[in-house]
């Protein structure tokens, strides 16, 4: 196959950055790729799983003269590290970034980047509670949704370019405002997370907490996998995407307080109603 993009750099190579890397590998999509990153070790590492070609931990050394950059950090650093790099950039460079929040990012980073160089905003809708180059797997975005949010700014060429390499890896890319896409993040990812979290500090705020997760079972522990993400990721998302998170955890506050009410007072036609309802919403999902 006819690679897309002849020399590439991803900066951050972790599970998306890493995965995303071994994929377009595996389909002779790059040609020459190099990883940018603070931890050797893991760098290296990914040289010798095949992932990358070479690797820097200096970032403007790393994407000197290259055709695309993948920005693949938490999203709290994303727009630092694009400013960053910009003045080296070769003109008519493509930035993408695989961030969970997008309006912040897409309207920072459209602040100052100059016309010459082209950004598009993405979030490939994948991954796992694992982190590190360890745990990159090329087939992560078979089947997943890749979401690009353009503006008018957004060079049409290099769109389709980024379109084309994350439909070419197995993604569906959908193309939606970027504020659209905060909104619906906020309800389906972003509060999830926040709900795992949540109860997993609830469960260790109890007496003899150690005592009665020893005896957690496929409940507990498929509803919280979410919980052992990375909490610095997380953070940053959660503060990115502030207002819209708040409305989703008010809407849960509100759903959880009417369950309560219905098991102070008895009401067992209340809490079946309630439960059927939930059942038959999540036979949907699936």
């Amino acid at each position: 196959m006819v690679p897309i993009f002849d020399k590439v750099a991803i900066i951050g190579l972790g599970l998306i950055g890493g995965s995303l890397a071994k994929a377009a590998k595996v389909e002779g999509l790059f040609k020459d790729v190099i990883g940018v990153g603070r931890n050797e070790e893991n760098l290296k590492k990914g040289i010798d799983l095949g992932v990358i070609d070479k690797y820097t931990t200096r970032v403007v050394e790393g994407v000197s003269n290259v055709e695309l950059v993948v920005v693949a950090t938490p999203s709290g650093v994303i727009v630092d590290i694009i400013k960053e790099i910009v003045p080296y950039l070769r003109n008519g460079c493509i930035i993408t970034d695989v961030g969970s929040v997008k309006e912040e990012i897409v309207k920072r980073v459209e602040a100052f980047i100059p016309d010459e160089i082209y950004f598009i905003g993405g979030h490939p809708i994948a991954g796992t509670e694992n982190s590190g180059i360890d745990a990159a797997v090329s087939s992560l975005f078979v089947g997943r949704k890749c979401i690009l949010t353009p503006t008018f700014r957004t060079n049409k060429n290099a769109q389709e370019k980024v379109k084309a390499l994350w439909e070419k890896i197995g993604c569906k890319v959908i193309l939606m405002d970027m504020v659209k896409h905060d909104k619906i993040l906020a309800a389906v990812s972003h509060l999830p997370h926040i709900v795992a979290f949540s109860l997993i500090n609830a469960i260790i705020g109890m007496k003899n907490y150690k005592d009665k997760l020893s005896y957690s079972a496929g409940g507990l522990k498929d509803f919280t996998r979410v919980a052992a993400s990375h909490p610095i990721m997380w953070r940053d998302i959660s503060l990115m995407n502030r207002d819209n998170i708040l409305n989703c955890i008010a809407y849960f506050q509100s759903s959880l307080e009417e369950i309560k009410r219905a098991v102070t007072e008895g009401d067992s036609e209340r809490l079946l109603s309630e439960f059927e309802e939930s059942r038959k919403a999540r036979r949907h999902i699936e």
